[in-house]
């Protein structure tokens, strides 16, 4: 067995030799003119068609396959700039969240956007192409058998013309054979030839239109689907860019949505950083413009505290000029009152074992006439016993801003004097002078008035910490200023 499957190898390959060697000799006498060639102008013209065709074909899938490797790299470079922006994004900022969100949604959109053109385009391409090596291979299979056609053509009209000369020489033999055989086996012979001739010829002609049938059969398939292929080139492409122009806009539409609410973001961001709220953290605090603020109110204590003013009194030495009238004495005391309170309500409130005094006066309110003179008498004495007690202290209650609203709180029995509300240190602040208060992040401070809002700068304020206030701690030793921007609310 496996010798017969040898010898039957051996003899497929000789037959194929064989094809070859004919094929190649009926090529070269057709080249030189001295055997014709069979042509089809109208199937050449779809052969002609069905090479553009693939050229097309295979240009654009080149094409489509670099536009989705750009689409993939696009989508790379895309994914790092986001990440980018996630990593650089402060946790404290505004939208972080929303930069999260937009980046895997930015992420999920260029992957749905290259697996739909892998889909749509690139494997109804390939479909496409799919079809073009088998027509080739059966066009130059048709070309082949064309080949062979031609070359048993005109081998049995080869034979149809030996014909003619086997007829001449059974009337007169002509080879030595015949001359030197014997009369009666010339006849034999002559017949054997012609026998021998017939069988070719026959044999000839069954080559003949085996080939013929083999290639009418691929010639008539190929003539009815190259001009269907060529045809169907139009549709396909009209599909295929239609189908990418669809993917490409839907994509840029929620691409557009994503870069608009990325640029919303960061104009939050923005206008969170130029204008940022009073409890926001700026990073430092303002610059004072003003000097040492303790400094300043210790000199003006002890300048209002000096004996001459302590020991000056509304009455006159005996020699002197005549005291002051009680009228003049009345107006005297509305005017210090006045310039106390520009509203014509003002409170004074007296600290330490000094009594507190309240005097309310209206400005719309009518001067008394000149008081009697027992009121008079009442009066001076009055004078005399306050020229002998200690000077009050006159605290004044004034509005304070404090994180960007205004505060005014009465003073509270368990606060420290002029209280106005609590805030808590959100970061640290080291002090800077002698009058300015060290902070830790979480530390509470009792915020109070500052005893001339003159004296207070913009973003600062001033206070004491809860902690010193509740261990009993001096007031006016542990007060101090620090900047409203590292505080909130409490």
């Amino acid at each position: 067995m496996a010798e017969l499957g040898k010898g039957v190898s051996a003899g497929k390959i000789a037959s194929n030799m064989q094809k070859k060697l004919t094929r190649a000799q009926e090529k070269v006498l057709q080249k030189l003119g001295k055997a014709d060639e069979t042509k089809d102008e109208q199937f050449e013209q779809c052969v002609q068609n069905f090479g553009k065709q693939l050229t097309e074909g295979s240009k654009l899938q080149k094409d489509l396959r670099t536009y989705l490797a750009s689409v993939k790299a696009m989508h790379e470079a895309s994914k790092k700039l986001t990440e980018c922006l996630q990593e650089i994004y402060e946790p404290d900022w505004p939208g972080r969240d929303d930069t999260n969100k937009l980046a895997e949604n930015n992420d999920l959109l260029w992957t749905d956007y290259h697996q739909k053109l892998v889909d749509q385009a690139l494997l109804t391409m390939d479909t496409y192409l799919g079809q073009f090596p088998d027509i080739k291979s059966r066009i130059a299979k048709r070309g082949r058998k064309l080949v062979d056609y031609d070359s048993a053509r005109h081998h049995f009209e080869s034979l149809q013309n030996a014909k003619k000369k086997d007829d001449t020489k059974i009337a007169k033999p002509v080879s030595l054979l015949e001359k030197a055989a014997p009369q009666w086996c010339q006849g034999k012979i002559q017949a054997h030839l012609v026998a021998q001739t017939n069988l070719l010829r026959n044999q000839a002609e069954e080559e003949l239109l085996k080939s013929q049938k083999v290639f009418e059969e691929m010639n008539a398939d190929l003539q009815e689907e190259l001009p269907s292929l060529w045809n169907s080139r139009v549709g396909f492409y009209v599909n295929t860019f239609q189908s990418i122009a669809g993917l490409e806009e839907n994509f840029h539409k929620e691409m557009s949505k994503l870069h608009q609410n990325l640029h919303e973001v960061m104009t939050n961001l923005e206008s969170h950083q130029e204008k940022p709220s009073a409890n926001a953290f700026t990073g430092k605090a303002q610059p004072r413009k003003k000097a040492n603020l303790f400094s300043r109110l210790r000199s003006k204590r002890s300048s209002d505290s000096s004996p001459a003013k302590a020991n000056k009194t509304t009455t006159s030495p005996p020699d002197g000029p005549p005291a002051t009238s009680a009228e003049e004495k009345t107006t005297n005391h509305d005017t210090e009152e006045s310039l106390v309170s520009p509203t014509a309500a003002a409170t004074a409130t007296f600290f330490q074992d000094t009594p507190t005094v309240t005097v309310s006066k209206s400005p719309s309110q009518p001067s008394e006439p000149a008081m009697k003179e027992e009121e008079v008498k009442a009066a001076e004495k009055d004078a005399a016993n306050q020229s002998t007690s200690p000077p009050a202290v006159v605290v004044e209650t004034f509005p304070a801003t404090v994180n960007g609203t205004v505060e005014s709180a009465p003073p509270k029995t368990n606060m420290p004097p002029g209280y106005i509300c609590k805030v808590r240190a959100q970061h640290d602040y080291n002090s800077t002078d002698n009058d300015e208060l060290n902070l830790k992040a979480g530390d509470i401070v009792l915020v109070t008035q500052f005893d001339n809002p003159d004296e207070q700068d913009e973003g600062w304020l001033m206070g004491i910490k809860e902690s010193d206030w509740l261990q009993n701690k001096e007031f006016e030793q542990h007060r101090g200023v620090f900047p409203e921007n590292f505080t909130e609310k409490y």
